[in-house]
């Protein structure tokens, strides 16, 4: 199964723009971020919730260098959030490795199935909880919670954590090397 085709609304820094915010809109198609690349995904429900924040993103931006030492070019963490709240929450997190990224329509989330309702905490519509393993925008596994549903009244953490999904690519790499 192949990533789904859209296009994330980003925010980049360009110093030329000067100022107290000198950020401008990037699009970034899911072609160029996939394409020709090893990535890492985890998607969570949203930034600034207490498991994403203290242990979810904290612990791949733990990691982030034996995931790079196992080939992946980018790890990265999506929610559908926008990109104003995805850069304050990096900033807050102190992320420096993960690359986070918004969803802010929840259009790449619908494509991918992993869109739920959660508006029984007042969420509205976000991301079911999930990891993948994507080589050049084809998704080679994907490790998702159990209980997909809308307004699940609970908030599982069980498989798309990075000791998971760095165990599952240590696996193939030794895999690939006895072969």
């Amino acid at each position: 199964m192949r990533v789904p085709n859209t296009t994330f609304k980003t925010r980049v820094r360009n110093e030329a723009l000067g100022g107290p915010n000198p950020f401008e809109w990037k699009d970034l198609p899911s072609a160029e971020l996939f394409g020709g690349r090893k990535v890492v995904v985890f998607a969570l429900p949203g930034a600034f919730t207490p498991t994403c924040s203290t242990s979810h993103l904290p612990r791949y931006e733990e990691l982030y260098d034996e995931f790079r030492a196992l080939g992946v070019d980018a790890v990265v963490c999506l929610s559908v959030n926008d990109a104003f709240v995805m850069f304050q929450w990096g900033k807050s997190q102190g992320a420096q490795n993960v690359f986070l990224l918004p969803d802010g329509n929840g259009e790449f989330t619908r494509k991918m199935g992993m869109l739920v309702d959660k508006s029984n905490l007042g969420f509205g519509m976000r991301s079911w909880r999930y990891s993948m393993y994507v080589e050049d925008g084809e998704i080679q596994k994907m490790f998702v919670e159990p209980g997909h549903d809308d307004n699940c009244p609970v908030d599982p953490f069980e498989v798309s954590d990075a000791d998971t999904m760095l165990t599952w690519l240590k696996g193939r790499a030794a895999d690939k090397a006895a072969a």
